[in-house]
């Protein structure tokens, strides 16, 4: 029988590889899965990887589309660093959306440098009050939040379908289910002319190194990491797991709402009933194949954003169906999980001895 036996000795050099691997894998799978949907594999990998960026504008939407898979990143690979697996980052996304386009909604009209801030501090209240549930309900109940945290995703969902059809419905938007157009001062401000690259960019940069400050240079940092790899260590040096919780769980939600936040202050510019393509869900992929690590992050973000881009840009070309985007997703997470169970794993190939009759 085949049987997985665990290693004593992990190898560093292949954690850091093994995302590489899990790459070059997908990148051979989807190629022949290319060919047999009957396209050329050579000209449909160049399509979707290539392609994307041959241009100035093509770079801008690549980082435009990675901004918010960095920002949730990084939030929830603080969570998992503590054991603390935060599932709905989508939720959290759409609940700042609703808080902070509901301030710019309220200041429609005023022309203030003010709104742009208030927004923000909304979207970023607005993920933290709906990651505060399944931090409440852990502590208190020890009710997974795994679970609450993902089912609180579909209730946000119906949340902003009932905003976006009734107070915050545009009234002069001929019944269609989508808020009125935020003004200037309500919009995120350009980092290149004729493209939709905001500064939220530089956000995400600034939150991947205060991320790594936090994770490696701080004692909070520190109790989230002994959380994680000792909890019965964490326990005796006194630090408290209620603590790490909420301090994890809080920081993922205020990231992701700020992520909402920019999506809806930025490239999409007002509230409609589908905010995000599924940052918040897409992003637990990046956290892993950036192993936990806000610089990993940064540079996975950066990849997993070019699959959105690439299956866009082979829908266009090669007629092919964009749900190939999630496909290669899939792929990827799939050889990544599968590279680090034989990381730690070997594969033993033997024999069950019977019992002796007594």
């Amino acid at each position: 029988m085949i049987m997985l036996e665990r290693r004593r000795e992990t190898s560093r050099v292949m954690k850091f590889a093994s995302p590489l691997l899990a790459l070059v894998l997908t990148v051979i799978s989807g190629a022949a899965l290319f060919g047999l949907l009957g396209f050329d594999p050579l000209e449909a990998l160049y399509q979707f990887f290539i392609a994307p960026v041959m241009t100035s504008y093509g770079i801008a939407e690549l980082l435009l589309k990675a901004t918010p898979l960095i920002l949730i990143g990084v939030g929830l690979a603080i969570g998992y660093r503590a054991n603390v697996w935060n599932i709905g980052a989508e939720g959290q996304l759409i609940i700042g959306a609703i808080a902070g386009g509901a301030i710019g909604l309220a200041l429609h009209g005023v022309d203030s440098v003010l709104v742009l801030p208030l927004m923000i501090a909304g979207g970023i209240l607005g993920g933290m009050a709906w990651a505060a549930i399944p931090a409440l309900l852990r502590t208190h109940f020890n009710a997974s939040e795994l679970l609450t945290s993902l089912m609180l995703t579909y209730v946000a969902e119906l949340l902003l379908t009932w905003a976006v059809n009734g107070p915050l419905k545009d009234p002069d938007g001929f019944s269609f289910p989508e808020s009125k157009m935020f003004h200037d001062s309500a919009s995120m401000p350009l980092l290149l002319e004729g493209t939709r690259l905001h500064g939220g960019f530089l956000a995400a940069l600034i939150v991947v190194l205060l991320g790594w400050f936090f994770i490696s240079r701080s004692l909070p940092g520190y109790e989230v990491r002994v959380t994680g790899s000792a909890p019965h260590a964490a326990r005796f040096a006194g630090f408290s797991q209620t603590v790490t919780i909420w301090m994890t769980l809080l920081a993922g939600g205020a990231l992701a709402g700020l992520a909402g936040l920019f999506e809806v202050a930025g490239p999409v510019g007002q509230l409609v009933p589908k905010i995000s393509p599924g940052y918040g869900f897409t992003a637990i992929i990046v956290a892993f194949l950036g192993r936990l690590h806000p610089v990993g992050i940064l540079f996975a973000g950066l990849l997993v954003a070019l699959s959105y881009l690439g299956g866009e840009m082979a829908q266009i070309t090669l007629n092919m169906p964009l749900a190939v985007t999630g496909v290669f997703q899939g792929l990827l997470l799939f050889f990544l999980l599968g590279v680090d169970i034989l990381l730690t794993h070997r594969i033993r190939i033997g024999h069950i001895k019977p019992r002796s009759a007594s």
